[in-house]
Protein backbone atom coordinates (compact mmCIF):
# COMPACT_ATOMS: atom_id res chain seq x y z
CA UNK A 1 0.00 0.00 0.00
CA UNK A 2 1.45 3.06 -0.95
CA UNK A 3 1.22 6.13 1.45
CA UNK A 4 -0.26 9.69 0.64
CA UNK A 5 1.47 13.05 1.15
CA UNK A 6 -0.84 14.99 3.05
CA UNK A 7 -0.28 19.20 3.58
CA UNK A 8 0.17 19.47 6.98
CA UNK A 9 -2.21 21.76 8.88
CA UNK A 10 -2.32 25.72 9.25
CA UNK A 11 -3.00 25.73 13.28
CA UNK A 12 0.07 27.22 14.73
CA UNK A 13 1.54 27.68 18.60
CA UNK A 14 4.05 29.69 19.45
CA UNK A 15 5.27 30.03 15.71
CA UNK A 16 5.20 26.63 15.36
CA UNK A 17 2.18 24.73 12.82
CA UNK A 18 0.96 21.74 14.47
CA UNK A 19 -2.14 19.07 15.43
CA UNK A 20 -3.42 18.27 18.35
CA UNK A 21 -3.61 14.27 18.04
CA UNK A 22 -4.64 11.91 20.46
CA UNK A 23 -1.19 10.30 21.60
CA UNK A 24 2.23 10.73 21.20
CA UNK A 25 2.99 9.76 17.65
CA UNK A 26 6.32 8.00 17.52
CA UNK A 27 8.24 7.70 14.07
CA UNK A 28 7.71 4.87 12.27
CA UNK A 29 9.34 4.99 8.94
CA UNK A 30 11.37 7.09 6.48
CA UNK A 31 13.16 6.91 3.60
CA UNK A 32 14.83 9.69 0.77
CA UNK A 33 13.00 12.72 1.33
CA UNK A 34 10.48 11.29 3.71
CA UNK A 35 9.32 10.81 7.10
CA UNK A 36 6.13 8.74 8.29
CA UNK A 37 4.99 9.36 11.77
CA UNK A 38 2.10 7.74 12.65
CA UNK A 39 0.00 6.95 9.48
CA UNK A 40 0.93 10.44 8.44
CA UNK A 41 3.82 11.23 5.54
CA UNK A 42 5.77 13.97 6.15
CA UNK A 43 7.99 15.16 3.31
CA UNK A 44 11.17 17.73 3.87
CA UNK A 45 12.52 18.32 6.96
CA UNK A 46 10.15 18.20 9.98
CA UNK A 47 9.60 19.56 13.73
CA UNK A 48 7.96 17.02 15.67
CA UNK A 49 6.80 18.19 19.60
CA UNK A 50 5.10 15.11 21.88
CA UNK A 51 1.94 16.46 22.35
CA UNK A 52 2.02 17.66 18.83
CA UNK A 53 1.92 16.03 15.46
CA UNK A 54 4.75 16.88 13.05
CA UNK A 55 4.86 20.62 11.37
CA UNK A 56 7.55 21.08 8.41
CA UNK A 57 10.36 23.02 9.45
CA UNK A 58 12.83 25.16 7.32
CA UNK A 59 15.52 23.43 8.55
CA UNK A 60 19.53 24.58 10.07
CA UNK A 61 20.86 26.29 6.93
CA UNK A 62 17.54 29.11 6.60
CA UNK A 63 19.01 30.92 9.06
CA UNK A 64 16.49 32.73 11.62
CA UNK A 65 13.62 30.99 10.21
CA UNK A 66 14.70 27.80 11.30
CA UNK A 67 16.21 28.99 14.74
CA UNK A 68 13.24 30.47 15.86
CA UNK A 69 11.09 27.50 15.47
CA UNK A 70 13.64 25.59 17.90
CA UNK A 71 13.75 28.56 20.25
CA UNK A 72 10.01 28.66 20.52
CA UNK A 73 10.29 25.40 22.11
CA UNK A 74 11.66 27.00 25.16
CA UNK A 75 10.07 26.09 28.52
CA UNK A 76 7.67 23.17 26.46
CA UNK A 77 10.89 20.88 25.95
CA UNK A 78 13.88 19.50 28.32
CA UNK A 79 15.85 17.79 25.22
CA UNK A 80 15.72 18.65 21.25
CA UNK A 81 17.07 16.22 19.18
CA UNK A 82 18.30 17.38 15.93
CA UNK A 83 18.31 14.56 12.70
CA UNK A 84 21.55 16.20 10.49
CA UNK A 85 20.78 13.93 7.73
CA UNK A 86 22.66 10.97 6.83
CA UNK A 87 25.61 11.91 8.53
CA UNK A 88 26.10 13.57 11.95
CA UNK A 89 27.18 17.34 11.83
CA UNK A 90 27.09 19.85 14.72
CA UNK A 91 24.88 22.29 15.00
CA UNK A 92 26.15 25.97 13.77
CA UNK A 93 27.74 27.88 16.90
CA UNK A 94 25.25 30.93 17.36
CA UNK A 95 22.03 28.32 17.12
CA UNK A 96 23.89 26.20 19.92
CA UNK A 97 24.74 29.08 22.15
CA UNK A 98 20.95 30.79 21.66
CA UNK A 99 19.40 27.09 22.51
CA UNK A 100 21.68 26.81 25.85
CA UNK A 101 20.86 30.11 26.88
CA UNK A 102 16.99 28.90 26.78
CA UNK A 103 17.37 26.21 28.78
CA UNK A 104 16.80 23.63 25.37
CA UNK A 105 19.16 20.76 25.70
CA UNK A 106 19.98 20.11 22.11
CA UNK A 107 21.56 16.99 20.38
CA UNK A 108 23.00 16.66 17.13
CA UNK A 109 23.12 13.20 15.71
CA UNK A 110 22.44 11.56 12.24
CA UNK A 111 19.27 11.53 11.58
CA UNK A 112 18.09 7.43 11.63
CA UNK A 113 19.73 7.91 15.25
CA UNK A 114 17.65 10.57 16.07
CA UNK A 115 14.38 9.10 14.81
CA UNK A 116 15.22 5.97 17.19
CA UNK A 117 16.18 8.17 20.14
CA UNK A 118 13.25 10.41 19.89
CA UNK A 119 11.18 6.67 19.93
CA UNK A 120 12.85 5.50 22.88
CA UNK A 121 12.26 8.87 24.79
CA UNK A 122 9.00 9.35 23.75
CA UNK A 123 7.92 6.23 25.24
CA UNK A 124 9.67 7.28 28.75
CA UNK A 125 7.01 10.10 28.94
CA UNK A 126 10.25 12.65 28.42
CA UNK A 127 9.45 16.10 27.55
CA UNK A 128 11.27 15.71 24.23
CA UNK A 129 11.03 17.74 20.25
CA UNK A 130 12.90 16.30 17.21
CA UNK A 131 13.79 18.23 14.30
CA UNK A 132 15.02 16.38 11.25
CA UNK A 133 16.88 16.90 8.24
CA UNK A 134 15.47 13.58 5.52
CA UNK A 135 18.26 11.51 4.77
Amino acid sequence: MRARARSLPKWTREGVAVRAPEAPLPVTGFGPGFFRVGEELVRGPMLLVQGAGPAQWSGLGSGLAGHDALLALAGRVDVLLVGTGAQMAFLPPDLQARLDAAMIGAEAMATPVALRSYNMLLGDGRRIALAALPV
